[in-house]
Parts: structure tokens; C-alpha cells; sequence
């Protein structure tokens, strides 16, 4: 049995799909910040047979929560204060991400003018289908 010791004070991203804790790291920086990071991977799930979890200890505040709402909206994040959770939040898809994800048509004015962010807007949220801001290119995943 594996025994990761509990928080003080940070959060723990939940049901995230097995295998995708490491993309996850990095997209959101971990590895830039000064905290504690624990990465569990294929961890047993009911729910969903095989699961990663990332526990971080620090302070909510440094996790762009449409960065992973991009990324998986269906994970779980939980605040821990006092080593004990004190809320559960849920994710949705952003509506517009920045800087995430880059414009790959050689049109776009962000081929040309490379200090404009890229810029992606939901355009189907059922099919999750996000469009370039500037020249409406499709992203796909």
C-alpha cells in the first residue's frame, strides 16, 4: 500500500485521466514554483478503474483553473486547509483561453505579429471545438 501523507494547507487535483498528471505538471508550471508537489499515478479508482492524482501544498491562488478546465474539466479539485477539505470545486470548459494552445494556421496575424497572445474562444461546447480570436482556425485536440 502507497502512503502519501496528508496536507497542511494546498490542494489535490482529482480524476485526472490516467496517464495525464505529467502534461498536467507542466502546463500549469509546477515545476516553476516553490511547493511541495506529490504525483500518484494509476492510482485504483471505482469510478474510473485507473486514475493519477497531483497533490500541491500551496496556496490556490498560483492554479489557472481555465488551464485545466481546458486541459480536463472532469477533474476534482480539492482545497485542504488545516488538513482537512474544506470545499470541493468542479471544472468547466473556459470560454476563452489564452496563451494555451497556438494558432497553427500560417495566415494567422499571430504567425506574423508574435507578441499578440493566442487567443482561442468555445465555439461548441459539446463537441469542446475552440476557434482562433483572430483568423476563427479550428483547434483540435
Amino acid at each position: 500500500m502507497l502512503n502519501v501523507s496528508g496536507l497542511k494547507e494546498g490542494f489535490v487535483l482529482d480524476h485526472i485521466r490516467a496517464g495525464k498528471s505529467m502534461s498536467i505538471y507542466h502546463y500549469l508550471g509546477l515545476d516553476k514554483l516553490d511547493c511541495q508537489v506529490a504525483i500518484i499515478k494509476n492510482a485504483r479508482s471505482n469510478k474510473m478503474g485507473r486514475k493519477d492524482i497531483i497533490k500541491i501544498e500551496c496556496s490556490i491562488d498560483v492554479l489557472d483553473l481555465d488551464v485545466l478546465g481546458y486541459l480536463d474539466h472532469n477533474i476534482t479539485i480539492n482545497i485542504i486547509k488545516d488538513e482537512k477539505i474544506v470545499e470541493k470545486k468542479t471544472l468547466k470548459l473556459p470560454k476563452k483561453i489564452t496563451n494555451v494552445i497556438h494558432c497553427k494556421n500560417p495566415r494567422c496575424i499571430t504567425s506574423i505579429e508574435q507578441e499578440l497572445p493566442h487567443v482561442f474562444v468555445l465555439t461548441d461546447e459539446k463537441r469542446e471545438i475552440y476557434r482562433c480570436m483572430y483568423c476563427e482556425e479550428q483547434y483540435k485536440k
